[in-house]
């Protein structure tokens, strides 16, 4: 592996986003060391123009590694997975890993604006902040998580894991996700509703304690 490689890479985002968190989990697994450089493109305006020039649309994260940078997050993740030693975390398998590929198209087109913003942003997030959460778009967006939710089972069949019987990346970038649904009550009663999911959750929860506690 060339030199360079060994280069310690940065990650911009904030740590609280799902997203920041999956690419967090992904270098964790891999027993990577990196840097997290806390980016708020919510709040801080100068935040959000540094960001512009690592991403075009000023989104969260970016990742730069030995004069590479990226974004968007699943480019983030295969690329940590085949630059750096460690599990494989993409089955070589050709039917799983379509699976896992399957997977992770339906967590970002899906599973992350229904579940995280038309669930938990406003059952959780608004009123921290005082605002009242819309329950129109809440009701809305239960009836719409439940078929995200059937159709991750229907995609993850036996499992133990989403795509099969191994980790793998599609793991990593939906527990966040889950994780976020899962502090709305509905969406912790929901979870219960589909045991499999439950279980698979269940076996995240000491990785998703790893990417809280680390300082990255």
């Amino acid at each position: 592996m060339p030199s360079a490689l060994h280069e310690k890479p940065i990650l911009y985002g904030a740590a609280y986003s799902a997203y920041v968190r999956g690419v967090r989990l992904t270098l964790i697994e891999k027993g990577v060391d990196y840097d997290l450089v806390e980016v708020d493109v919510f709040d801080n305006r100068a935040d959000r123009a540094a960001q512009l020039t690592r991403h075009p649309f000023g989104k969260i994260p970016a990742f730069e590694h030995a004069g590479l940078r990226l974004y968007e997050s699943q480019a983030i993740e295969r690329y940590v997975d085949e630059a750096f030693e460690g599990p494989a975390l993409q089955p070589s398998d050709l039917r799983r890993r379509a699976r896992m590929n399957q997977m992770l198209g339906l967590l970002d087109a899906y599973v992350y604006p229904i579940l995280v913003w038309e669930v938990h942003v406003e059952r959780v997030e608004r009123p921290k902040r005082g605002v009242a959460g819309d329950e129109a778009k809440i009701a809305a967006g239960l009836v719409r998580s439940e078929t995200c939710l059937r159709a991750l089972g229907e995609i993850m069949q036996e499992g133990p894991w989403l795509a099969g019987p191994s980790l793998t990346l599609a793991d990593l970038h939906a527990a966040p996700m889950i994780d976020y649904f899962r502090e709305a009550p509905e969406g912790r009663a929901m979870i219960e509703r589909f045991p499999h999911i439950a279980a698979w959750f269940a076996a995240m929860t000491g990785r998703l304690d790893r990417v809280r506690t680390a300082a990255g």
